[in-house]
């Protein structure tokens, strides 16, 4: 079968090791019955597979929350009994991920004359005691994971953001859906049992509709009731570090970056924030969260590079859909994108931050 010509869906993932679990960027192409994944090298997607997925009767988590540091992941447990744990850039994405793999398996049995599962239940937020919610959400061991966010330049700590409090729902089977999950959390939040820490989310129960008072937003925070104790209280400081990463994502994705010394090409998850506008950098086989790098982009350049030969400047195997920043510093930066459109969408992006 022709790979590319089978293609359903394509795109870089961060995929675990299995003999030596660390993480790693790969290519990753869905087909009609297998995943496949293949390594960059120089920019450029190597011609040979690393390995393939066989999606017959495979069973998908997501979300998969036990890798704590790593909220964007995704479980595929395989019909061999071989568990593969990949990381997405973005909840969208890791969602989309899993609906196409899903849909994928279910086509697969339902040709072999199986039942696909049903994908809905919407009967189920009528029976769930909101009590038993709070009580799983707060238990230390399995409930969700509290600890410190920046919103607007502060840093809270015991809390949690309102897209975790969504994906924890959903990870537990209280929701079948992030509707769902948005809506039975909107009302523990109108119950008085969480409360909302910092303006996104004070901001959003004023305007917001009673089911949708919890945001499914990752800068929007929120913290267990005053009478929960336990965990502590909410405190807020402000820092500089804090103050660049507080800004609104407006873009988030997987690019290739050529380093300033090596030259050599990596993977690194990319974040585009505005008020304030910075483009940080992130090594996505690093557990650690801080930032790789960035910079602020006020007064920035940012400009296309053509396809045709090698720009000045750029080093490697290079595939094309390039593009470079120049900071105010006058620091440049070389970038790929995975596809033509992608790197233009990039670009519009910054330059409305510049």
């Amino acid at each position: 079968m022709d790979t590319k010509s089978s293609a359903l869906k394509e795109g870089f993932l961060i995929k675990r090791g299995h003999v030596v679990h660390n993480w790693k960027a790969r290519w990753f192409v869905l087909t009609p019955d297998k995943l496949l994944y293949f390594k960059y090298e120089g920019g450029k997607k190597d011609s040979s597979q690393r390995g393939k997925i066989l999606l017959k009767d495979c069973v998908i988590t997501c979300p998969f929350l036990e890798h704590e540091n790593r909220p964007l992941v995704l479980k595929l447990h395989s019909k061999p009994g071989v568990d593969h744990f990949l990381e997405a850039c973005s909840r969208e994405e890791r969602d989309a991920w899993a609906a196409d793999i899903r849909a994928a398996v279910d086509r697969l049995r339902a040709a072999e004359g199986g039942e696909a599962k049903p994908s809905s239940a919407e009967t189920r937020l009528q029976n769930v005691e909101l009590s038993k919610v709070l009580d799983s959400m707060y238990d230390v061991h399995s409930g969700i994971k509290t600890g410190s966010h920046v919103e607007q330049g502060s840093t809270y700590s015991n809390c949690f953001s309102g897209s975790a409090a969504v994906d924890w729902l959903v990870s537990v089977q209280f929701a079948l859906t992030r509707v769902e999950a948005v809506t039975l959390g909107s009302a523990l939040v109108e119950m008085g049992l969480l409360q909302p820490v910092g303006l996104r989310s004070v901001e959003a129960l004023r305007s917001a509709g009673l089911s949708q008072q919890l945001q499914d937003d990752s800068t929007a925070l929120y913290s267990f009731a005053d009478s929960l104790k336990k965990r502590g209280s909410v405190k807020a400081e402000t820092s500089l570090s804090a103050m660049e990463l507080s800004g609104k994502v407006v873009k988030r994705g997987y690019l290739l970056k050529q380093g300033h010394r090596r030259k050599n090409w990596k993977v690194r998850l990319f974040v585009l924030r505005s008020e304030p506008a910075f483009l940080h950098y992130f090594d996505p086989s690093r557990e650690d969260c801080s930032p790789a790098g960035g910079f602020p982009l006020r007064g920035c350049l940012v400009s296309s590079l053509e396809d045709n030969g090698v720009p000045s400047g750029v080093k490697g195997d290079v595939q094309g859909n390039l593009f470079k920043i120049i900071t105010q510093s006058d620091v440049r930066y070389f970038i790929q994108a995975p596809t033509q459109q992608e790197k233009m969408d990039w670009i519009d992006a910054i330059r409305q931050q510049t």
